[in-house]
């Protein structure tokens, strides 16, 4: 368990994975899927009970939305640990995992008025959690730990924004434990051969948000030349422009239909020099009338529609074994005219 902690914050040191996301765009996505949490188990198991919006969304929205019961966790590492309230009346709180801080988590069934002002709010959750401190935890917190996988087996959904150097093993995991989740992650892990498989089989797909996306980060992160801001009260941001949501609940957008008007010719459409495939640049230039493979942008993803298209494979430089197309001169990349090419999806359409 140890050894897990160490390598989580190794991790979140060194790729800085502390990215916290704002409110409105939890409210933005989550829109999208407050039929199916009705009587569900929701995990938000790299949160923070009282910093992460994803609670504070789930706490404000518990009675709404149907909940059975919300747990979260956060691990010994994070940064923002009693940096707004100190559940456990210690001013420096003492530990002997991470910096001298206790991981603890949260298990709520009941969400009441606290205040008696006719609404749920958040002065009503900050109320319920002072009158019902967290519970500590005994290990670190990590997702990985026993007791996480604990709590993760008791889950319905998982819900939050895993660390991102993470991602391969936070998938895997709740791939392992056959659970429903909606998460936040970097648009290049759809080229990372784990995820990009499970994408292609059908098993997970993008949700609603795909494009840039801001987050708070730590007093500690250095400043930046690009993407990064702090605000009138201090805060730090920075804005990454390729985020999306990641899950494997069924969502009404991935039945939709991409609209397509050109036709194919071949003066406008070249084929690559090693796979028998034709190259479209744009998501909104894919042919109407192509019945053969296209290598089309990763950002063909956020428009997929699996009755629509079948994904063949993926061609990049950093991907071998997956093309489903065998390459004519042994290069993994796709090259027009000797020219390597960005890495592209193989598709084809349906019927």
């Amino acid at each position: 368990m140890a050894s897990k902690n160490s390598s989580l914050g190794k991790a979140s040191k060194a790729k800085k994975d502390e990215f916290y996301t704002q409110l409105a765009d939890v409210e933005n996505e989550l829109r999208h899927y407050k039929s199916f949490f009705k009587d569900k188990i929701v995990f938000c198991n790299c949160d923070d009970p009282f910093e992460s919006n994803f609670v504070k969304y789930f706490a404000m929205n518990f009675n709404a939305l149907g909940l059975k019961k919300l747990i979260a966790t956060c691990y010994a590492t994070s940064p923002v640990m009693y940096s707004q309230l100190t559940f456990f009346g210690e001013p420096e709180p003492i530990g002997s995992v991470g910096e001298g801080k206790k991981p603890y988590m949260i298990e709520i069934t009941e969400v009441r008025d606290e205040n008696g002002d006719g609404a749920i709010d958040l002065d009503d959750f900050e109320s319920m959690l002072r009158n019902n401190p967290p519970k500590l935890l005994q290990g670190d917190g990590d997702f990985r730990s026993d007791e996480c996988i604990t709590l993760l087996k008791e889950a319905d959904v998982v819900v939050t924004n895993p660390p991102f150097s993470l991602f391969r093993e936070y998938v895997a995991q709740l791939i392992e434990y056959d659970k429903k989740f909606i998460i936040i992650g970097n648009q290049n892990a759809i080229t990372y051969k784990e995820i990009f498989t499970l994408l292609r089989d059908n098993k997970v797909w993008l949700g609603y948000k795909f494009g840039d996306m801001a987050f708070t980060v730590p007093d500690s992160y250095e400043p930046r030349e690009t993407r990064f801001w702090i605000d009138e009260n201090g805060q730090k941001w920075r804005s990454m422009g390729n985020i999306c949501w990641y899950t494997n609940i069924d969502i009404q957008k991935r039945h939709e239909d991409l609209i397509l008007y050109r036709n194919y010719s071949e003066n406008d459409y070249q084929k690559y020099d090693n796979y028998d495939a034709i190259n479209v640049d744009k998501v909104s230039e894919i042919p109407i009338d192509y019945a053969g493979v296209m290598g089309v942008p990763i950002t063909f993803m956020d428009k997929y529609n699996p009755e629509q298209f079948q994904i063949v494979g993926l061609i990049a430089g950093n991907i071998k074994g997956l093309s489903g197309i065998t390459s004519s001169t042994g290069k993994d990349g796709p090259y027009i005219g000797g020219k390597l090419k960005f890495g592209r999806i193989l598709i084809r359409k349906r019927g």
